[in-house]
């Protein structure tokens, strides 16, 4: 059985670890959009027709861990890659090596916090919750930047950005329309739950 530091080196020599580090970039991105989508939709009563709250919110939960998985997966690849590996504390400190790594440091901190929010929904009161789970409408925005900058500094944004893109515009205009108020949304047609 080959010790830790051979398995560390092997990975290091591995060519696929950019390849790793990209899929699971896109799909932590990807996650993010649907993630924010189900939510909105899981608290306005939205998609009350189609699928019962709880579906919606256990696929909302699922989908918020989903996302959390592949960006750790994302960030870890870079302590592994063939040209060296990313110093610890550019990956766990925010702005240190750039600001491109820098949004997506905060955009991921903020996700864990929404998550660990979420354990704590039943043992605090209601609009302290709310509050610190609304953050994730800040992690968006950053992880989405972080991504379109990632796109550009490897030459693949023509590519990308049209899925980029694709994902982005429901989720930015859930959150929007989340955000006016209900007799905006009764004169846009848009049906509101009393909650």
């Amino acid at each position: 059985m080959a010790a830790p530091a051979d398995l560390l080196a092997q990975a290091a020599e591995e060519p696929g670890v950019r390849a790793v580090a990209a899929l699971s970039a896109r799909f932590a991105y990807g996650l993010m959009c649907l993630t924010l989508c189900l939510g909105v939709m899981t608290v306005t009563g939205w998609g009350r027709h189609a699928v019962s709250r709880k579906a919606m919110r256990a696929a909302h939960l699922s989908l918020g861990t989903l996302t959390i998985v592949f960006a750790v997966v994302h960030a870890v690849c870079f302590r592994f890659l063939p040209s060296g590996p990313m110093p610890l504390e550019h990956l766990l400190t925010p702005f240190v090596p750039n600001v491109r790594h820098g949004l997506g440091v905060v955009s991921l901190y903020l996700m864990v916090a929404v998550a660990l929010s979420a354990c704590l929904h039943g043992w605090t009161a209601y609009r302290r919750w709310a509050w610190l789970h609304r953050t994730a409408y800040l992690a968006i925005p950053l992880g989405a930047l972080h991504s379109l900058l990632g796109a550009l500094a490897n030459g693949h944004l023509s590519v990308l950005w049209l899925g980029g893109i694709t994902l982005l515009v429901p989720a930015v205009t859930l959150a929007v329309l989340r955000a006016l108020p209900a007799h905006t949304l009764e004169r846009l047609g848009v049906e509101t739950e009393k909650v």
